[in-house]
C-alpha cells in the first residue's frame, strides 16, 4: 500500500494549482490532508475509486482534514472524543481489518507561545488515543505534527529553541509519544540524514535555500516497522508550504 500524508495549507487554493493532477500522478492507496480550511459543500472533489472522509473546524477557514481511501474502512470517526478538542476539525481515524488510520493535524503552539498550554494537553490526550487504538490494533498516524524533534530535523536550531514547534516541551511530548510504542518511520530508516524537511516559511526564500522544518511524519506502531518498505519526503511537489511525506507497507 502507498499512503500519502500533505498538509496543502488551504484546499481550494491547492486545488487552482493543480491539485488533481498531483494526486492522480502520485496514485496512493490512501490519500490524507490537513489544513483544508473548509466548510462543508466548499468544494466538491471526488476521484474515481476513492472514497473521501472530512473533518471540518468550526471556524470558517481554520484547520480541518480529509482522507481520500480507495479501501472501504469497517468504521470512521472525527476527534479524539474529548469536548475541548473536537472543534477545529483535526483529526479523522479510519479502521481498517488489520491496523487503524489516523489522520491529523496538531495544534499549534502559536506566536509567543500563546497556545502552548492547549498543545501539551492535545500532545497528551492525543498519546493517550493512540495508545487505545494500539491496544486493539497497529496504528498508522500520519500528518503535520508540528514539532522538529531534534536539531536534525531543521536549518537553524539555535534561533528557533523558543519558538513554536521547537521547544523543550514539544519535543518531550514527541518523544513521550515514540516511547509509548511507535515509530517515526522516515527518521527511523534514515537515521543521520539532514537538510530533509517539509516545511518552509513563505519568508526570506526559505524553500528556495531549504531553510526548512520537518515537522510533517509517518508514524506506526514499532511492530509494523519490518512492513514498511520506503518512507520519502516529496521535497519536489508545490502547491503548498509543505510537501507530501509518503510511506509504501505490505499489509
Amino acid at each position: 500500500m502507498k499512503l500519502i500524508s500533505w498538509n496543502v495549507n488551504g484546499l481550494r487554493a491547492v486545488a487552482a494549482k493543480g491539485f488533481s493532477d498531483i494526486f492522480e500522478q502520485l496514485d496512493a492507496d490512501i490519500f490524507c490532508l490537513q489544513e483544508t480550511k473548509l466548510q462543508d459543500g466548499q468544494i466538491h472533489m471526488q476521484f474515481p475509486g476513492y472514497e473521501s472522509y472530512w473533518n471540518y473546524a468550526d471556524k470558517k477557514g481554520y484547520s480541518g482534514t480529509a482522507v481520500f481511501t480507495r479501501h472501504t474502512p469497517t468504521n470512521v470517526s472525527y476527534g479524539l472524543g474529548i469536548e475541548q478538542h473536537d472543534h477545529e476539525g483535526r483529526l479523522i481515524t479510519l479502521e481498517f481489518e488489520r491496523f487503524f488510520l489516523v489522520n491529523v493535524y496538531t495544534p499549534n503552539a502559536q506566536e509567543g507561545l500563546r497556545r502552548l498550554p492547549y498543545r501539551l494537553a492535545w500532545d497528551d490526550d492525543f498519546r493517550h488515543y493512540l495508545v487505545r487504538l494500539d491496544s486493539k490494533k497497529p496504528v498508522i498516524a500520519c500528518g503535520d505534527m508540528n514539532v522538529a524533534h531534534h536539531e536534525i530535523d531543521l536549518k537553524n536550531p539555535n534561533s528557533n529553541r523558543n519558538n513554536a514547534g521547537f521547544t523543550l516541551h514539544e519535543r518531550a511530548k514527541f518523544t513521550e509519544l515514540l516511547q509509548a510504542g511507535f515509530a517515526d518511520v522516515w527518521r527511523q530508516r534514515n537515521p543521520n540524514t539532514a537538510n530533509a524537511y517539509t516545511w518552509w516559511s513563505y519568508r526570506r526564500n526559505a524553500r528556495a535555500n531549504n531553510a526548512g522544518w520537518r515537522i510533517d511524519y509517518w508514524l506506526v506502531s514499532q511492530r509494523l516497522m519490518p512492513s514498511v518498505s520506503q518512507a520519502s519526503i516529496l521535497n519536489l511537489t508545490q502547491g503548498s508550504d509543505h510537501c507530501p511525506v509518503e510511506i509504501d507497507i505490505n499489509l
